[in-house]
């Protein structure tokens, strides 16, 4: 933005016209600005050409361009993304949920049994275990996050989720590092995980949404396949003879998890493509006991 910002007073029209040419920002993305920043609805946008806007409309307008203009997610700045059809709060706490994560959930609401009890690991926002407790809500659901910030965004998205009658029963929420605070009795019939598996070393990381998202979920600090080692090494002793372990997983892993999988004595080891084609998912069913 070179030149200098409408003084107020100044109309809509006006300050949209000068955001379009030199803000830099998608069209789609300046309205959905200006509609955060004036509380106006796509319609009064429109229609309200002519209102009037005075110095605090503009300031609040102003800081929320800025801080889209310095790369911060559209996310983050309207406080809620939708995945699967589900409007969930985010914020700085937890990462974003994306599109491609919504073929793990695909793939845990055909493979979990009817009535059958599901452990999510790394819960955030509690986009995966919501969706499917929507989509399913016959399953026994918990969701387990090392975070306490993040499961509050979680819990908080599971309660709006059911006053507004989205979501029949709120999973169970747990504080935990991967399984060390699960009690000992609890056995699934489905784990999933999206866990961080990004290498510590990827270029990625300071580059566009990923800069301000939790580092502590994108990267494992490693390979990248430290946190999928883990969980696929312990999730045996926690799952039903027969149970799957689904993984999502960076576009170059799949062959790796399934290695993994399959020396710990998986079976059925096979991975699945996302929309673009890209192998995003592997599984493998625990072996029953002989």
């Amino acid at each position: 933005m070179t030149e200098a910002w409408p003084e107020a007073p100044c109309t809509l029209a006006q300050l949209q016209s000068w955001l379009h040419s030199q803000s830099g920002l998608p069209a789609l993305e300046v309205r959905m600005l200006l509609m955060q920043a004036l509380q106006f609805s796509r319609t009064e946008l429109m229609t309200r050409d002519h209102t009037t806007l005075e110095a605090p409309q503009l300031a609040q307008v102003r800081s929320l361009i800025q801080r889209r203009c310095a790369g911060e997610p559209m996310a983050y700045i309207s406080g809620e993304r939708e995945f699967f059809g589900l409007p969930l709060q985010v914020n700085p706490a937890v990462l974003i949920p994306r599109p491609d994560t919504e073929l793990l959930v695909e793939l845990a609401a055909q493979h979990a049994p009817n009535g059958g009890a599901v452990l999510d690991m790394g819960a955030g926002s509690g986009a995966i275990v919501l969706a499917l407790a929507h989509l399913r809500p016959d399953l026994q659901l918990c969701a387990l996050d090392a975070s306490s910030a993040a499961l509050e965004v979680a819990r908080a998205n599971a309660a709006r989720l059911q006053q507004a009658g989205l979501l029949q029963n709120a999973p169970q929420f747990l504080l935990s590092d991967w399984f060390s605070a699960l009690p000992a009795h609890m056995r699934f019939a489905l784990i999933v995980s999206n866990p961080p598996y990004i290498a510590a070393d990827d270029k990625h990381l300071q580059q566009g949404d990923l800069r301000f998202e939790p580092a502590q979920a994108l990267t494992d600090g490693a390979d990248g396949l430290q946190d999928l080692r883990h969980i696929i090494t312990h999730s045996p002793a926690w799952l039903e003879e027969g149970g799957w372990l689904l993984l999502e997983h960076g576009h170059q892993q799949a062959a790796a998890v399934r290695a993994l999988l399959q020396a710990h004595g998986f079976v059925q080891a096979q991975s699945w493509r996302d929309l673009a084609g890209i192998e995003r998912v592997s599984g493998a069913c625990r072996a029953a006991s002989r």
